[in-house]
């Protein structure tokens, strides 16, 4: 599916696309001994690119050093209650810090904590102590039989990691246009033994999903046989606008408050791919019930996180409109990198289905059933590294072989050119190969 967004025109090439599907095979035949010859060509340019991880370039990085620069011996060590930032103390996180995370989240910043630089390390942590000592009132998941999680699919291949790091069986759950299938999820959600669920509700990981309103609320009004049940809501794209008319995302705290859900929802988000993805700052943000549980945790694991990175955070961006003209300074950069993707995709629109996001980090590509490792494997050989094909699946196993993430954003332009008409060779010789093994 292509969904076109606002602000990147997709333009489709002048190319009449091949149908393999309909070729005979004396002509299948005589079109991969004319692609291999292509391919032999592009891989004796001796490429050496990544497009394996969504990482930010160094044009993105630069936008943000100027924090450094202000961060001088000007600047008041101090928070607005006089706490010295340089010593120990305030594992929760600055105050500042706290109410610029609940201008993000839309929740008050009581419940907000705030830590290090990394969402996902507080999401492993909270897997950690589900594992060990279970929600507020329930048994700790080590002394279950058996622990579920419900993974939206494709998605986002590190929460699966954590998944099966702690034996959590995970049960893929497919997505929709907007948002996980409910009526999947709903029936899955009889067994006591489904603890939780992975979403990436905005601009989701890799398809560049945003929940409808409506999924949004039939999350908040689920009624799982588990007490325990826990929503990890990690809202790290949030921000991540590629479109001038960016996707809206319903506030899931609201509805679950409506619904008597407030423990069920626990959400991350960082500044990872704000600022600086090795120096940035994260938060959690959740019930009462659930940051009083946490804060249990985090008053023995630390004395206090790093309060200066927080600071200087703080010094920059004061709230979600100061992060918000930050972010479109980010899209500038981005959108020639996507357009130079989705148009590059143009010429195998026939055989590859894709999703043009509004905004995050990727553009998801399915190709025919069976085709992406191999496409993966003849990338690679030629100097282009991929995410794994597989990769967005729960133990890596797509069991259709189609999906591969690409992420458009550390390569410069001109290398993502390179790139993409390698990918694009690789997709029509993996087609065919598939066609003519379907007639052998």
């Amino acid at each position: 599916m292509h969904v076109q967004c606002a602000s990147i025109t997709t333009i489709r090439r002048g190319v009449a696309m091949k149908s393999y599907l309909t070729m005979t095979r004396e002509d299948l035949v005589r079109e991969k001994y004319e692609l291999s010859e292509e391919y032999d060509r592009l891989k004796a340019r001796e490429l050496s690119l990544d497009m394996s991880r969504g990482k930010p370039g160094a044009d993105q990085l630069d936008l943000s050093v100027d924090m450094i620069d202000k961060f001088n011996s000007s600047i008041s060590l101090k928070d607005g209650n006089n706490f010295d930032l340089r010593n120990y103390g305030l594992p929760d996180g600055t105050n500042e810090s706290r109410e610029l995370f609940a201008s993000l989240f839309d929740v008050p910043s009581s419940n907000v904590i705030v830590g290090g630089n990394s969402s996902l390390n507080m999401m492993f942590d909270v897997i950690s102590q589900l594992i060990s000592h279970g929600a507020p009132g329930g048994v700790p998941w080590s002394k279950l039989p058996k622990v579920k999680f419900l993974c939206p699919c494709p998605g986002y291949d590190r929460h699966f990691s954590i998944c099966e790091y702690f034996g959590i069986e995970m049960i893929p759950v497919e997505m929709n246009d907007d948002g996980p299938d409910m009526k999947e999820i709903e029936k899955y959600l009889t067994d006591e033994a489904v603890k939780g669920m992975w979403c990436v509700p905005k601009y989701s990981n890799p398809d560049g999903i945003t929940y409808s309103d409506k999924v949004v609320r039939k999350i908040a009004n689920l009624k799982p046989k588990a007490n325990d049940f826990r929503v990890m809501w990690d809202n790290s794209y949030a921000v991540h606008h590629l479109s001038d008319t960016s996707d809206t995302l319903a506030n899931i705290f609201e509805y679950c408050n409506q619904s008597g859900n407030d423990d069920m929802v626990i959400a991350f988000a960082s500044t990872s791919k704000i600022t600086f993805p090795g120096s940035g700052i994260a938060a959690v943000a959740a019930s009462p019930a659930n940051i009083g549980w946490l804060r249990k945790r985090i008053s023995i694991q630390t004395i206090g996180p790093d309060k200066l990175n927080q600071l200087m955070h703080t010094n920059t961006f004061k709230n979600a409109e100061d992060i918000d003209a930050h972010m479109e300074k980010h899209a500038e950069i981005l959108k020639p990198k996507f357009k130079a993707v989705l148009d590059a995709l143009e010429e195998i629109s026939k055989i590859c289905t894709w999703r043009v996001p509004n905004g995050g980090y990727f553009v998801s590509v399915n190709t025919l059933n069976g085709c992406a490792k191999r496409v993966e494997e003849l990338c690679g050989d030629a100097g282009v590294k991929l995410t794994p094909a597989g990769a967005t699946f729960p133990y890596g196993k797509d069991e259709k072989d189609k999906n591969i993430r690409i992420a458009p954003t550390f390569p410069p332009v001109k290398e993502l050119e390179q790139a993409m008409e390698l990918f694009c060779l690789c997709v029509k010789i993996a087609t065919v190969e598939k066609m003519l093994n379907k007639l052998s």
